[in-house]
């Protein structure tokens, strides 16, 4: 349940075409459905602008695909992450319009009626990180901000990345995805006056330590206004990039 959907409900109730004991029917799963194993929470979308989002690790098979169903019947746009192709193939088979990403490692759908906002841009240091950067793009894309990626353009060629500071000026924000030593979002945030989200990767040698060192870089940069989300977090940080993005769009009222 969105808010349009709500708000389509309670004007046909009062204009006589829904009756009351149908309209309670719609809203009897409201603010949660009790799965058992699961909690389904039907009620984020008007909290939050944006449904529930699955995180398919984790889970068995038929708890996802039971999760997905229940939420695929408000019809609004939907959203699985870190899905393997044989959890990706039983989502389709919920939802002809199910897409998968296979390089994000996502399922979605879109909502055809979402305007896409604003601009987000996503920068990945390597090749490498491209995986965790698409996890961010495909999620921002699809919560309805329009997203730019400039993909490997990392410090060890400084010039691929001072080529495009165009692109970076564009941006509301910026994601900054970055593995090994973790320094590009420092270096971005040094020729950007754009909030950045900035995203250590796994991707590096041993004393990388699995994304810790770039992390640690991150968490430590002498740039202003980065903020840091958890190593491998691509759906994180599109999720926080398309927050700050639609902000211009709709500001805050008092």
């Amino acid at each position: 349940m969105n808010q349009d959907r709500l708000a389509s409900l309670l004007q046909r109730v009062q204009t006589g075409h829904v009756s009351v004991p149908h309209a309670i029917r719609q809203l009897r799963t409201l603010p949660f459905e009790d799965l058992g194993f699961a909690s389904v929470d039907h009620h984020r979308s008007l909290r939050q602008g944006f449904p529930e989002v699955i995180l398919c690790e984790g889970k068995t098979l038929p708890q996802i695909t039971a999760i997905a169903r229940q939420l695929l019947k408000s019809g609004g746009p939907f959203l699985a992450t870190r899905v393997s192709p044989v959890v990706a193939k039983a989502l389709k088979r919920l939802s002809r319009k199910a897409v998968f990403h296979e390089l994000a490692r996502i399922v979605s759908v879109s909502d055809p009626k979402r305007e896409s906002k604003g601009l987000i841009v996503i920068v990945t240091a390597g090749t490498s990180d491209i995986p965790v950067a698409e996890e961010a793009r495909v999620t921002a894309e699809i919560m309805g901000s329009r997203v730019q990626t400039l993909y490997d353009v990392g410090v060890a060629g400084l010039h691929r990345l001072l080529d495009r500071q165009e692109s970076l000026h564009r941006a509301r924000v910026l994601v900054v995805v970055a593995g090994m030593d973790g320094v590009l979002p420092s270096v971005v945030g040094g020729l950007v006056d754009r909030p950045i989200v900035a995203v250590p990767t796994s991707q590096g040698y041993g004393a990388n330590f699995g994304g810790l060192a770039p992390l640690l870089t991150m968490l430590n940069a002498c740039s202003a206004g980065i903020g840091v989300v958890n190593i491998d977090n691509g759906f994180g940080a599109g999720c926080l990039a398309h927050r700050i993005n639609v902000l211009a769009e709709s500001p805050h009222q008092v």
